[in-house]
């Protein structure tokens, strides 16, 4: 992999404030003073311990000249000249303000490299050599045109204008030979990495010394600044070019700094960004992958998903739609481009990649990046390998926390990260530390190891070797019961959605009756959070009619019945589905929940009316009179359903209708209305019903 410093085009595009600035429509003194000011800034920048090695002489003589051209108008302010003559004036006026612009170019390309990737800088030195150069030549040009003898300027300084402009006018290579063979260096170990070589330590040690990244913290701050730089990229050859970079600094990390938790104190940034994970809306991820999606489409059920991971479950041979359960009526796939243009501007103001993926990148429509890939299978094998040192104990829990957390952090990533730590053999290592015992003694372990594997789910591969590994269902139902923290259950509850996304794994884990249990105890019992991704996996388990006499039988209709004061919509869904297969026992123990739903139909959201309307009318065809009786007693319960009739969507206002009748026939003494079993060329149980996923909150951590 050669890489040439035209791969890397300048670090940063200017931002939108320097690129767009106008100099200041003042005076020709207070244009002295902004220049001034502009100088001053710059030189600050010549205390910042940034890219010493990488920049230090050419940083340091265009500081420097910057600094006498400080002297000269300070000068200037103080004598407060000017020239007599207007077209003179006007020479000197343009002069000033075109330094003005040549000036703050300066001060953007040294922050832009202060600020910047080290790596990004390196393999692009010449480039930025190139431009520090090109500015100090903008300057001595316009010296040259400067109108010094009109100014009246004492001796000293007119040396001093004629010094700067001889030294800013001399092309001199400040560019040092270690610089390049730095650089080179770099080069090698990608190409080795290429090969599946893996690098020497000490080779390793000394390019990190160099660039003077020394600890863990600034690997994490050197990998944000390289997928920062992605965004900031067009052509797909140079964003791969710095997917290999990323796959170096994460494999150099773990093997120079050791695995570590980020620390309380410094490391912001990454909490910043783990914050803004988890609260991605629930309608901006794809409910199959549970990923933000990138390109949205929509299916015949009206659904929208991901079209990467709705395009794989059509492959793989289903007709159905994931969410619904309902037979696509034709497989064409429609771009979603409104939702597409709200996810594009929610990334862009969270400051999230979303034109590519930060580490999928594909180079000219191939495979993965072969470095990038290689690297990231050098990282997942050397944490694993860390993990089964000694017969699997290292010489700390912290340590072994570290391990897990560095995995459960790559596997955030993306898939192939995914996939290299799954074929390591990660996930039957993992299985030991969702013990009880482990999260009595290191609740944070516990936590990063069911994280992990929740992580490692989201890859459809992965799903099968997750439920084909001995013990980890079972570690899973454990953390779901007994786990350390709020945080352990609720991903482990998260993992068993991602699961269900299987269709043909939902009946093995609905017979899990630990699993089943756990999941309706933290409906009931967890924070709001918790509950949402409970809540989930109860919801994809309820399509299994097998699963739902063991819902029922655990108390999920109750648990809906409590919960449905403060999360209407999500209950409701969950006892449609539950009610819809589940017979007579599960209308039976809905029964008391009629009011609750009642209240639903006349107060809930329009799709929380449309689902509590459609579980009444399941509830009265197949309860009978009875439940028809409660029904009309709730007090106004024909005028709510008039107004659903008239206001609500297509599918409420055909369930509105259905009510209707069934309460009219009962008031006749027909037999309690439609029930089980009853015909009529109008009236039908639908099975093109629409449920409300309540997608998790807590992937991808």
């Amino acid at each position: 992999m050669a890489i040439s410093p035209q791969t890397f085009p300048t670090t940063k595009p200017p931002s939108s404030e320097t690129s767009s600035f106008i100099t200041p429509n003042i005076t020709n003194f207070n244009l002295l003073h902004s220049l001034l000011h502009l100088t001053n800034q710059i030189c600050s920048l010549n205390a910042a311990p940034w890219c010493r090695f990488l920049l230090n002489k050419i940083s340091s003589s265009t500081i420097r000249k910057t600094h006498l051209l400080g002297v000269v108008f300070d000068d200037l302010i103080r004598n407060s000249v000017s020239s007599s003559n207007s077209t003179r004036q006007n020479s000197y006026v343009l002069c000033l303000e075109e330094m003005y612009i040549v000036l703050h170019r300066v001060k953007t390309l040294l922050e832009d490299c202060s600020n910047g990737s080290k790596f990004s800088i390196l393999m692009q030195i010449e480039t930025v050599a190139d431009n520090f150069n090109k500015l100090t030549g903008e300057l001595s040009t316009l010296l040259d045109v400067f109108p010094i003898q009109e100014m009246n300027l004492n001796d000293d300084v007119l040396e001093l204008v004629v010094l700067i402009r001889k030294q800013c006018s001399e092309t001199k290579n400040l560019l040092g030979e270690e610089q390049i063979h730095l650089r080179n260096d770099v080069v090698s170990v990608l190409e080795g990495i290429k090969r599946e070589i893996v690098p020497k330590e000490e080779k390793l040690s000394s390019i990190f010394e160099k660039l003077e990244i020394q600890d863990s913290s600034s690997c994490r701050n050197e990998i944000e600044n390289l997928q920062e730089e992605i965004q900031n990229r067009n052509e797909e050859q140079s964003k791969s070019e710095i997917v290999a970079l990323i796959g170096l600094v994460r494999y150099a990390k773990c093997v120079l700094f050791g695995a570590s938790t980020p620390s309380s104190g410094n490391d912001g940034r990454l909490r910043r960004n783990q914050s803004m994970e988890v609260v991605v809306p629930a309608d901006y991820r794809c409910p199959i992958s549970l990923e933000l999606m990138r390109e949205p489409v929509v299916v015949a059920t009206g659904q929208t998903y991901d079209r990467c991971s709705i395009k794989l479950w059509m492959d793989s041979g289903h007709n159905t739609c994931p969410k619904t359960g309902q037979t696509l009526a034709h497989m064409e796939l429609i771009p979603n481009h409104a939702l597409r243009n709200m996810i594009a501007i929610w990334c862009k103001e969270q400051k999230i990649p979303f034109e590519s993926e930060t580490v999928a990148v594909k180079v000219n429509g191939g495979v993965t990046n072969k470095t990038a890939l290689e690297a990231t299978r050098m990282t997942a094998a050397f944490l694993v390998n860390k993990l089964t040192l000694t017969n699997g104990s290292l010489a700390s829990m912290e340590e072994t926390n570290g391990v897990v957390y560095e995995l459960r952090v790559l596997a955030k990533s993306d898939s192939e990260s995914r996939a290299c730590i799954a074929e390591a053999g990660a996930i039957e290592i993992l299985v030991q530390f969702l013990s009880y015992e482990v999260g009595s003694q290191n609740p944070s372990l516990q936590v990063n190891a069911v994280t992990t594997i929740l992580n490692l789910s989201i890859l459809e591969a992965n799903k099968t070797r997750i439920m084909e590994t001995e013990g980890v269902l079972s570690g899973v139902a454990e953390v779901l019961r007994s786990g350390a923290t709020w945080e352990a259950k609720a991903n482990a509850a998260a993992t068993v959605f991602s699961l269900t996304g299987v269709v043909a794994f939902r009946k093995r884990l609905g017979r899990k009756t630990r699993i089943v249990s756990g999941l309706i105890e933290l409906a009931k019992n967890g924070p709001e959070g918790a509950k949402r991704d409970a809540l989930a996996a109860i919801l994809h388990l309820a399509a299994d009619r097998e699963t739902v006499a063991r819902l029922v039988e655990s108390g999920a209709v109750e648990m809906t019945a409590g919960i449905m004061a403060v999360m209407p919509e999500e209950a409701v869904t969950i006892l449609e589905a539950v009610v819809k297969r589940g017979g007579l026992v599960a209308v039976a123990a809905a029964f008391v929940g009629i009011k609750k739903l009642g209240t639903v139909l006349r107060e809930g959201s329009e799709r929380a009316r449309e689902s509590a309307a459609a579980t009444l009318v399941t509830m009265c065809r197949k309860g009978g009179s009875e439940i028809v009786a409660e029904l009309a007693a709730i007090h106004g319960v024909e005028r709510v359903i008039w107004e659903l009739m008239a206001v609500g969507s297509v599918r409420g206002r055909r369930k509105a209708a259905t009510l209707l009748r069934i309460l009219r026939r009962w008031a006749a003494g027909l037999d309690g209305g439609e029930t089980e079993g009853f015909t009529s060329t109008n009236t039908f149980v639908s099975t093109s019903t629409t449920m409300v996923v309540p997608t998790t909150t807590s992937l991808a951590q």
